[in-house]
């Protein structure tokens, strides 16, 4: 009830309270200080005179004559609320006399702001807040009567002084010498507000139902009008929701409003007051108990985020033991491979020894016997010394003078799905029973098609609960045919590449989680360029594909710029699949040391990236060195061809799907014949190099003039 009490502009206890016409209260004399006089009312202040009325009508010069122009700076109160200083009077000013006028002065309300002005009255013209101010005296009493009871909180004396005052920041009470000793109002305690020790609840005036004072009906002096000291207020004003006395309705203003019982409209004040009281008490149980509520859900969440922890932490260490455990596992199956390698290796080594030895002794005893001089002896064991010998030789074939086994292990452990899943994991909140994910909704402006390639994007409709594990993207063949699976997973953007030129696809999504699969979403139709148009148009835009390239290989510029971080040759591909066409790209030499053999070509998506493009048969490449080039593919080199690459070189690449040939090209001169004949397939651009080389991709480019088609002519 305390901050009630409080004047907003001094932030004490209401001193003389005033009712202003917006209804909020506030003290006489810090009424005198907001207050405000136009110029119009200075005519009447430097007239001269005297009087008894100085104070309250309040003889201030105007703000232009103030030295701040129409500029008046405001300041805050010590509860925060912004007010308008006092407007110091000029020097020979006097109060206007009473005749003089009426005065034009103002007040601004510091809580609304709603300005009031003040009539010839003065201050006066503002009714006194009566009940306010015997409540607070009221209450003063019983604050008094509490701090009588208050005691020292530092005292070392038995028993404690009585509170003297009460620290508001350090919530400390001190008595006068305590206050003194270790409370100074200086440092760091300069800024601390001493206010007088609190009332407790039992105390009269603090907090309770105490007296202190009497009821309207009591022996307490009744109020005297404002107008009329020797009359008491018996009638209430409706219209100005002010009481007044018999004989302000008969020669006051008030003669023709609406007027009623004091008696009877006090009742039913009270009335409506207690009914909203009632409104706000509910209120406020119902907060209180929803402060209960809020406070103990801080402690379930607390105890639920540690249960939750200590949750995690099992759930985790528990993957962690199984894969240890079948670390473990692996580990056996690499020492078992091992032992069996070593195994077969040291029978061969000991089986080769045996063989060596019998083949060295042979060797000498023949040796031993041809140094022999007699033809006679000779002849009786030179046939079955020859077999022996023959024997001997057929026993070293090819496959006994090769290892039974390769120094490299056969196991490649798969760790990508695992990893994926490790990064996937996550909470999945069900407190409510889940169903089949709703229809997705296709993002149509970030549906697009470049050059042979489709991206579609989708997401769930808002307000969606139940949960989704992943989505299924399917696409048809591009000629009406059935619909397959591209995509599964978690992300709602996807892009398919390698498809068909001037094609058409129809595609759909729908999502999935543990309760089934969804419906389908519409179906959106996508249109691939011309395949015959990109060769004449230079259409076909597209750089290195960081996605499928080997681990070693490092781009940038955008992905235009390729190089390596191995002495071995690595495969990197273009993001473009070529299925018919011509098209036409080219590789500039950045960086070219100790003469490597880069490889320019094409291959299919699946094409072995650890080796030199064109071994295997996925891939048909030119390798080239600084002297001269080869064609390869399936591991066979043919038509090897004078003039070779530097840095600073262009390598060109010409696929041409309608005559079905890859044609290379170096520094714009054609690289020996056609290199491959008879391809067909789905194609994308490749590249192998190692780290003695950087290549940058250029695309787009016109078709060299020898191969160059015409111009389709127009309809």
């Amino acid at each position: 009830m305390e901050e009630e009490l409080k004047c907003p502009v001094c932030g004490s206890l209401f001193r003389e309270p005033i009712i202003l016409p917006c209804s909020h209260n506030v003290c006489l004399p810090c009424a005198r200080t907001i207050a405000v006089q136009t110029p119009e009312s200075e005519q009447h202040l430097a007239a001269g005179g005297g009087g008894g009325d100085h104070a309250d009508k309040l003889s201030l010069h105007s703000e232009t004559d103030s030295g701040y122009g129409s500029y008046t700076p405001s300041l805050k109160s010590p509860n925060g609320v912004r007010v308008l200083p006092l407007v110091p009077a000029p020097p020979g000013a006097a109060a206007a006399p009473r005749g003089a006028g009426p005065a034009s002065s103002s007040l601004t309300c510091p809580q609304c702001h709603r300005s009031a002005s003040l009539d010839q009255r003065g201050l006066r013209g503002f009714q006194r807040n009566r009940l306010l101010e015997a409540i607070v005296q009221r209450y003063q009493q019983g604050r008094a009567a509490a701090a009588a009871a208050a005691k020292c909180q530092l005292c070392d004396r038995s028993p404690p002084e009585p509170a003297a005052v009460l620290c508001e920041q350090c919530e400390v009470l001190y008595c006068a010498a305590c206050q003194l000793r270790c409370h100074p109002a200086r440092g760091p305690f300069a800024k601390h507000r001493l206010a007088p020790p609190p009332a407790h609840p039992g105390a009269p005036g603090g907090g309770g139902d105490g007296g202190g004072g009497k009821g309207a009906g009591g022996g307490r002096k009744l109020p005297t009008c404002a107008e009329h000291d020797l009359e008491n207020y018996s009638m209430y004003c409706v219209s100005c929701r002010s009481p007044v006395c018999y004989q302000c309705l008969e020669e006051g203003k008030h003669n023709k409003h609406d007027v009623k019982a004091l008696g009877a409209m006090w009742k039913q004040h009270k009335a409506q007051l207690s009914q909203a009281l009632n409104g706000v008490s509910d209120k406020a149980k119902e907060a209180k108990e929803f402060l209960v509520q809020l406070k103990n859900l801080l402690q379930q969440i607390q105890e639920n985020g540690l249960d939750y922890e200590a949750c995690l932490v099992a759930q985790c260490d528990a993957l962690v033991d199984a894969l240890t455990r079948q670390k473990a596992k692996l580990l056996t199956k690499v020492t078992k491979e091992r032992e069996h390698k070593l195994k077969v290796v040291w029978d061969q080594i000991n089986h080769c020894t045996l063989k060596l030895r019998q083949s060295t002794g042979l060797m000498e005893y023949c040796l031993e016997v041809i140094k022999e001089n007699d033809p006679s002896g000779f002849l009786q064991i030179s046939d079955a010394l020859i077999k022996r010998v023959q024997v001997s030789q057929e026993q070293w074939v090819k496959g006994a003078l090769e290892p039974k086994v390769s120094a490299e292990f056969d196991l490649t452990l798969d760790s990508e799905p695992l990893l994926q899943s490790i990064h996937q994991l996550d909470f999945i909140q069900m407190k409510f029973p889940v169903s089949v994910p709703p229809v997705p909704l296709l993002q149509l402006e970030k549906c697009c098609t470049r050059n042979n390639s489709v991206t579609l994007a989708w997401r769930m409709p808002p307000l969606s609960h139940n949960p989704v594990e992943g989505y299924i993207l399917e696409l048809d063949d591009g000629d009406g045919g059935q619909f397959r699976e591209v995509y599964v997973g978690k992300e709602t953007l996807c892009t398919i590449d390698g498809l068909h030129f001037n094609s058409t696809y129809n595609a759909r999504v729908k999502a999935f989680n543990s309760s089934g699969v969804g419906p389908y979403s519409k179906t959106v139709i996508l249109q691939t360029s011309d395949g015959e148009l990109v060769s004449l148009s230079t259409v076909a835009w597209f750089t290195f594909d960081p996605s499928s390239a080997h681990r070693d290989i490092v781009l940038s510029n955008d992905n235009q710029t390729a190089t390596c971080n191995s002495y071995d040759d690595r495969v990197v591909l273009g993001t473009a699949a070529f299925s018919k066409g011509v098209h036409y790209w080219e590789l500039h030499v950045d960086r070219y040391d100790n003469h490597p053999d880069p490889a320019f070509g094409i291959a299919r998506i699946n094409v072995v990236k650890d080796m030199m493009l064109g071994k295997d048969d996925k891939a048909w490449a030119m390798y080239v060195d600084n002297n001269r080039s080869w064609f390869m593919h399936c591991n066979s080199h043919t038509n090897r061809t004078e003039g070779g690459v530097s840095k600073g070189a262009t390598v060109g690449v010409l696929l041409d799907l309608n005559k079905h040939n890859l044609t290379f090209y170096i520094n714009g001169q054609q690289q020996g014949p056609p290199a491959f004949e008879n391809i067909e397939g789905v194609f994308m651009p490749a590249l192998s190099l190692n780290r003695n080389v950087q290549v940058t991709l250029h695309t787009g480019l016109e078709v060299p003039q020898s191969v160059k088609q015409p111009k389709l002519p127009n309809n």
